[in-house]
C-alpha cells in the first residue's frame, strides 16, 4: 500500500494519541513508535528529528527499504510533521538510540520484529533474537470491546469473493475477520492485535467485512456514518446530527434498516408492477415503432411511383409538344417550301424566254413574234402576288403553354408542401361565407367595408379612370390608345424606358395611389389575363419568376386562367369557385388596407375575394389555418406602405384586355393623379 490520504488520516490519528501521551506501552512517549504504538524496534531518525521502527517506515514507503533509493511513490513524507525528503533518503538504523533503548529495559536482549500497523501492510520480520514473552494481564479493561469472532473462510457464501486484509502483503491478503470504521481498514485474526492490546484503538468501531468502507465514512467530517435522518433521508455522522439537522427525527441505522427491511416486500411488489407495465409499454413502442417503418417504406415506394407517373405525364406532355411543333413546322415548311419552288421556276422560265427573244436575228420576224408571244405567256403566269410570310406561328405558342404548366406546377408544389408542413387550411384554400374576413361590416356606407353584393352605383363613386403608361409596357405588349392592350408575337420596337418592364408580358397604370378608396373596371376579352396593383419602386428588371403580378410581396393581382379565377400574393395562390365574369371590378381601400375583386354582372357587383389581413378578436378561438391567408396576415400590410399603381399581367400569347369604359353620368371622382 501506498501513501493514500485514509492511511494519512489514520496516520494523523495516530500522532494526535501520542502528543497526548498515550501512544507507548510503558508510558514513555518519546521512545514509542508513533506509526505502531510500540516501543521502537531497530529505530531510524529522519533529517526532521522524528524516530520510528524501521519496519514501519518501510511498510508506509514499500520501494524504500533500509538501502532503497525513491521509487515510483513520489517523495516522501514524515508521517507526524509531513517535511518532505528527497528520493535518495536513506533509512539506517539509530544504533545510539537502539543501545539506549536496550539500556533502559534492563540490558536484556534486543526487542523482536515491530508488530505491523493496522492500516499498513503486514511487513517481513526484522532480523534479530525472538522477542521475548509478554507477561499476562491479569484483567482486560473493563472498556475494552470484544470483538466479533473472526469470519471463516468457509463462512462467505459460495461464488463470492471474500473481504482481504489490508495489513497483509499484497498478493498473500488473509480473508479479513472485521472492518475497522475508524481505521477506514479491514484484518485478518493476525493483525487485529492492535486493536486489542493497544487503549488508543480499542476505542475503534470493529463491524464485520465491508467492502467499501470509504461510503461509511462522513465525507465532511470523516467519522462514521452512525445516524439516519428521517426528515431529509440521509445517513449522518454525530457531528453532522448534533449540527446541521438539529431537530430532525434521527435514528440509529440498525433501526432504520429494520424499518425499511419491513417495507421492502412492498417496495419489490411495487417494482415488479413497475416493471411489468414498462415490459408491456416497451413491447407496444416496439410494434410502434416498427409500424412507423414499415408505413414509411410504403409510402416512400407510393410517393416513388406517383413522380414517376407524374414524371412520365410531363415526358409525355412534352412529346406532345415538341410534335406540335415538329408538325407545324414541316406542314408551314411545306407550304413556304412548295411557294419558293413555284417562284424560282417561274423565274427560270423568265429568264429562258427573255435570253431567246434577244438571240432571234433582227430579219426573222416570225422568230420574233413566236419568242415574244412565249415571254408575255410566262409573264402572264406569274402576274398575281406571291404568298406573304405567315401572320401568326401556332407552334410558338408552346412555349407559352409549357411556362403556364411550369407556373401551376410550381404553385402547386408550394401550396401541397406547405400542407404537409402543417400549415394546410380548409380544403383549396377558400374562405368560409360569414367570417370575419369577408364580413366585416354590413354598412354599404362605409368606404371601408365593402358588402359582398352591392349595387355598382356605390362604387361608382369612388371610380377612378385608369390609362395605360406606354413607358412601362413590355415590347411583346401592343396598346391601343390608352385603354387596350393585347399580346403580340413580334416584339414592337418601343423606346427606351427604365421603368419598361423586360423579362415579364405587363403594363401599369399612370400615377399612383397613396390614400383613399379607387374602384375601377376591367373587361378581360381573350386568354389568360391577371389584373391587380404593384407597387410604384418595384423592379421592371426582375425576372421572370419573381417579377409576375403576385409572385412577389410588391403586388397581388386576380388572375383568370382559362378555366377559373384565383388570387395570388407573395408566390401564394388561393382558388376561387366562382365562374368566369368578363367584366371585373378592382376595389383598393387604403384606409382599411383591402383590396376586393368583384365580377360585375348587370349593374350587381358580386365578391370574388377581399384581401386582407384577418383582426381576430381575443378571446376567439382560431380558425384552420389557411397557407394564404397566413401570408396576407404576415406580409399584406407592408403592401400600403408604398405607393400602389393598376396592374395587368397578359400570360398568354393571345391574351387581350380593356380598361372597363365607366359611365361619365357615374363618374363623381375624374383622373386623381
Amino acid at each position: 500500500m501506498g501513501w493514500t490520504p485514509i492511511a494519512g488520516h489514520r496516520r494523523a490519528r495516530a500522532a494526535q494519541a501520542v502528543r497526548r501521551g498515550r501512544g507507548a506501552m510503558d508510558g514513555s512517549g518519546p521512545f514509542s513508535c508513533p506509526i505502531c504504538l510500540e516501543p521502537l524496534r531497530e529505530p531510524v531518525t529522519l533529517p526532521c528529528g522524528h524516530n520510528f521502527c524501521l519496519a514501519c517506515l518501510g511498510t508506509l514507503w514499500p520501494h524504500r527499504g533500509a538501502g532503497g533509493a525513491g521509487g515510483p511513490g513520489g517523495t516522501a513524507r514524515c508521517p507526524l510533521c509531513q517535511e518532505p525528503f528527497p528520493d535518495g533518503l536513506q533509512l539506517r538504523k539509530n544504533h545510539t538510540l537502539s543501545e539506549l533503548l536496550q539500556l533502559r529495559q534492563g540490558s536484556g536482549p534486543g526487542p523482536g520484529p515491530c508488530p505491523a500497523p493496522a492500516p499498513s501492510p503486514c511487513p517481513a520480520p526484522a532480523p534479530g533474537p525472538a522477542p521475548a514473552p509478554e507477561p499476562a494481564t491479569p484483567s482486560a479493561p473493563p472498556s475494552a470491546p470484544e470483538p466479533s469472532a473472526p469470519c471463516a473462510p468457509e463462512s462467505w457464501p459460495p461464488g463470492e469473493e471474500p473481504v482481504r486484509c489490508d495489513a497483509c502483503p499484497e498478493g498473500a491478503a488473509l480473508p479479513a475477520a472485521l472492518s475497522c470504521l475508524s481505521c477506514l481498514a479491514s484484518f485478518c485474526p493476525a493483525h487485529l492485535g492492535p486493536h486489542e492490546r493497544s487503549p488508543a484503538l480499542r476505542g475503534h468501531r470493529l463491524v464485520p467485512p465491508l467492502r467499501r468502507l470509504e461510503e461509511s465514512l462522513c465525507p465532511r467530517h470523516l467519522r462514521p456514518l452512525e445516524r439516519y435522518c428521517r426528515a431529509e433521508r440521509l445517513c449522518l455522522c454525530e457531528a453532522c446530527a448534533a449540527q446541521e439537522h438539529r431537530g430532525h427525527e434521527l435514528v440509529p441505522l440498525e433501526q432504520e434498516r429494520a424499518l425499511q427491511e419491513a417495507e421492502q416486500p412492498k417496495v419489490l411488489s411495487a417494482v415488479e408492477d413497475r416493471m411489468d407495465e414498462l415490459g408491456a409499454g416497451i413491447a407496444q413502442s416496439r410494434r410502434t415503432v416498427a409500424l412507423i417503418k414499415s408505413a414509411a417504406v410504403a409510402e416512400r415506394e407510393r410517393v416513388s411511383r406517383l413522380f414517376a407517373e407524374a414524371a412520365a405525364v410531363l415526358q409525355g406532355f412534352q412529346t406532345q409538344v415538341l410534335g406540335f411543333i415538329d408538325e407545324g413546322e414541316a406542314t408551314m415548311l411545306g407550304r413556304s417550301q412548295g411557294d419558293l419552288r413555284r417562284q424560282e421556276e417561274q423565274r427560270s422560265r423568265l429568264s429562258r424566254a427573255r435570253h431567246n427573244l434577244s438571240q432571234v436575228p433582227e430579219a426573222d420576224s416570225v422568230s420574233f413574234l413566236q419568242e415574244l408571244l412565249a415571254l408575255r405567256l410566262a409573264l402572264e403566269e406569274g402576274c398575281g402576288p406571291g404568298p406573304g410570310p405567315p401572320k401568326e406561328l401556332s407552334f410558338t405558342k408552346s412555349s407559352q403553354a409549357v411556362r403556364a404548366v411550369r407556373a401551376v406546377l410550381a404553385a402547386a408544389c408550394s401550396s401541397q408542401w406547405e400542407q404537409l408542413r402543417g400549415l394546410g387550411g380548409d380544403e383549396d384554400g377558400l374562405q368560409k361565407p360569414g367570417t370575419e374576413a369577408d364580413a366585416e361590416s354590413q354598412d354599404p356606407d362605409s368606404t371601408n367595408n365593402l358588402e359582398s353584393e352591392a349595387p355598382r352605383d356605390y362604387f361608382l363613386k369612388f371610380a377612378y379612370i385608369v390609362d395605360l403608361d406606354s413607358d412601362t409596357a413590355d415590347k411583346f405588349l401592343q396598346l391601343f390608345g390608352t385603354k387596350g392592350v393585347k399580346r403580340v408575337l413580334c416584339p414592337i420596337n418601343y423606346p427606351e424606358s427604365p421603368t419598361r418592364f423586360t423579362h415579364c408580358e405587363q403594363v401599369l397604370g399612370e400615377g399612383a395611389l397613396d390614400r383613399g378608396t379607387y374602384y375601377w373596371e376591367v373587361e378581360i376579352i381573350e386568354g389568360w389575363v391577371s389584373v391587380g396593383v404593384m407597387a410604384e419602386d418595384f423592379s421592371p428588371q426582375e425576372p421572370y419568376d419573381r417579377g409576375r403580378l403576385g409572385r412577389n410581396a410588391y403586388s397581388c393581382c386576380l388572375q383568370w386562367n382559362g378555366r377559373s379565377f384565383s388570387v395570388w400574393f407573395h408566390g401564394q395562390e388561393a382558388p376561387l369557385p366562382h365562374p368566369f365574369s368578363p367584366t371585373v371590378g378592382i376595389c383598393l381601400e387604403y384606409a382599411d388596407r383591402a383590396l376586393a375583386f368583384y365580377a360585375v354582372r348587370d349593374g350587381k357587383m358580386s365578391l370574388l375575394r377581399r384581401l386582407r389581413a384577418s383582426r381576430r378578436r381575443s378571446g376567439t378561438p382560431a380558425s384552420p389555418v389557411d397557407p394564404f391567408q397566413s401570408r396576407l396576415d404576415s406580409h399584406f400590410a407592408g403592401l400600403f406602405t408604398r405607393r400602389l399603381k393598376p396592374a395587368f399581367f397578359l400570360e398568354s400569347v393571345d391574351a387581350h384586355l380593356q380598361i372597363g369604359p365607366l359611365k361619365k353620368s357615374c363618374i363623381s371622382v375624374l383622373k386623381r393623379r
